[in-house]
């Protein structure tokens, strides 16, 4: 095997974690908009 093999795959593992991790991040969440009728007991 090549020589530091393992930390380039280290290095290029968390680059490809952190793109991962940002596209993630920045997606809105859905939010639900549920309407509760006034008397309960419908």
């Amino acid at each position: 095997m090549a020589d530091n093999y393992l930390e380039y795959a280290r290095e290029d593992y968390e680059r490809r974690k952190a793109r991962w991790m940002a596209k993630k991040s920045h997606k809105p969440f859905a939010k639900r908009n549920i309407q509760k009728p006034d008397d309960e007991a419908l």
